[in-house]
């Protein structure tokens, strides 16, 4: 009948059965050293090598138009990051450094490539404008050159990239400038065509345009009063003229009459000074350049000279004038009025039909005037926009221009190169200590696995409850195991030879791992 190990193990029976197969454990452990040590040596040796750089933003800021505006170091470092790790790049790298030669004897490139670029290793920092760049292989010397050039290229192809991109811009807003140059200029052609033809029927226009209609209509109004006149002055100088006619005809006769009364001839003096004072009512009522005033300052001034050549005349010489050379005078002074009075109103009607002309199309043009700024304002719709929009590219334009000169001088921001990657004088891989422990942790397991095993394959109780409990009977007493002397003598002899062993194994490998640690095979 199969023994059942009992559920319930206390501390007692762990320690007893530690004790009972020590032996087992301690050839686990060595053995698992062993095979460390082993797994250590048979391992390649990998080197690391890291690159510190930081990211220096540019100190001029000509415009918002730089390539790093809104970008952050994480997002510059993911796109170079993927340049610098091109197929390209990486191919150049490993010719140069004659990397992976037997891999790629044995490899196409693609996984060559593959196989570096899962080497290569770039972290941004969390904080400030920093990161690394770090490489890993088996040859040491070449790993802090390869380092090295991997971070040259970050440099390399940020610059590059930040004159491509300020390049494309600049070519970009050039392109955009030029097209909104040639709408606005046509956009302002069309208007400046529009204003030109309608420029007096233009809404900027309506108020000069009124005061002109309201002063055209008042030098109408001027002029109709000033033919109104004269069409009375020259019904009285028509009087006058018939008057003379009479007196003359009357004078032939020896009579003069006006509706069959006798009419008393006028004496220049008399004349004189009925004009003066007809020319005072007058300039109270007229201008200077008025044609009545004009023509009764012309009557005085021809009676003023008549009277002063009568009183410079002798005696005898006046008392020969007779009254019908005066009047055939006078008479001839009227009709030359009447006729001057014909040719001012002529001259008036056809300022009055200038000036009617003139209101007419005053009236027109203030008529047009809404239609013209409905029309307007359709048409300057969109200039205010098309204006905003170029003056704006002609602002990013010169933004992108100075950016690429200061992209062409290397002024802008750029990485640079704050702790260069050294020989490395440790590998970072295989790990000592690691190994070790993972091989002390491996023994251990394959002990336990094996006590366990021998434990349950052991059918012998080690105990009376052990018993009592299998069969279910009371146990009365327990006899102690006797050991014979030659029994005791052999114990010994195999447990000093054990120990002995276990001892010079153990020894064994810690001056090996002492001699290859100072030779500085083993890096702790």
């Amino acid at each position: 009948m199969e023994q059942q190990l009992p559920q319930g193990i206390n501390i007692k029976q762990i320690v007893d059965i530690v004790l009972r197969r020590k032996a087992i454990i301690a050839g686990c452990l060595l053995l698992a050293m062993t095979a460390g040590l082993g797994g250590y040596f048979t391992q390649p040796k990998t080197y690391q090598g890291r690159t510190l750089l930081s990211y220096q933003q540019q100190s001029i800021s000509p415009a918002k138009m730089s390539p790093d505006e809104q970008e952050n170091i994480r997002q510059i470092v993911s796109t170079l990051s993927e340049i610098v790790t091109s197929r390209t790049n990486l191919e150049k790298v490993i010719t140069n450094e004659e990397l992976y030669t037997k891999l790629r004897d044995e490899l196409p490139m693609e996984d060559v490539i593959v196989i570096m670029r899962k080497r290569i290793q770039i972290n941004p920092s969390r904080r400030g404008d920093t990161f690394t760049v770090t490489y890993q292989t088996t040859n040491p010397s070449k790993v802090a050159r390869v380092t090295n050039t991997l971070a040259s290229g970050f440099i390399e192809q940020n610059m590059k990239y930040r004159e491509e991109k300020a390049t494309e811009t600049s070519i970009y807003t050039q392109d955009e400038l030029d097209m909104a140059k040639v709408i606005l200029d046509k956009k302002e052609a069309i208007m400046r065509d529009y204003k030109l033809k309608y420029y007096n029927e233009m809404p900027e226009q309506r108020i000069m345009n009124m005061t002109r209609l309201a002063s055209l209509q008042i030098q109408y109004q001027s002029r109709q009063e000033s033919i109104q006149d004269l069409e009375r002055t020259r019904v009285l100088i028509r009087d006058q003229i018939e008057m003379r006619k009479q007196i003359l005809n009357s004078l032939a006769y020896g009579s003069v009459t006006r509706n069959n009364q006798p009419v008393r001839l006028e004496s220049d003096q008399a004349k004189l000074l009925r004009l003066g004072k007809k020319l005072e009512l007058f300039l109270e009522r007229y201008t200077d350049q008025h044609p009545k005033i004009k023509s009764l300052k012309k009557k005085i001034s021809n009676l003023e000279k008549r009277l002063s050549a009568n009183k410079a005349g002798t005696t005898a010489d006046t008392s020969t004038t007779s009254p019908t050379q005066t009047l055939d005078t006078t008479l001839f002074e009227l009709q030359a009025e009447v006729k001057s009075i014909g040719l001012s109103i002529k001259k008036i009607n056809k300022e009055k039909v200038d000036t009617t002309n003139l209101i007419h199309q005053y009236e027109k043009w203030i008529g047009s005037a809404p239609i013209r700024e409905a029309e307007w304002s359709a048409l300057t719709r969109e200039y205010g926009e098309l204006k905003r929009h170029y003056d704006f590219l002609v602002s990013q334009n010169l933004q992108a221009g100075s950016a690429l000169n200061l992209e062409r001088k290397q002024k802008g921001s750029q990485f640079k190169i704050v702790d260069p990657a050294r020989t490395p004088t440790k590998p970072i891989s295989p790990n000592f200590k690691k190994i070790m422990a993972m091989a002390l942790l491996g023994g251990a397991a394959l002990a336990g696995a094996i006590i366990a095993a021998l434990e349950f394959l052991n059918t012998s109780f080690r105990d009376p409850a052990s018993l009592a409990q299998t069969f279910g009977i009371e146990v009365i007493c327990s006899v102690p195991h006797i050991t014979l002397k030659k029994e005791l003598r052999r114990t010994r002899i195999i447990t000093s030879i054990g120990v002995l062993f276990f001892l010079s194994w153990a020894i064994s490998l810690s001056v090996v791992m002492l001699y290859f640690w100072q030779k500085h095979i083993i890096i702790l």
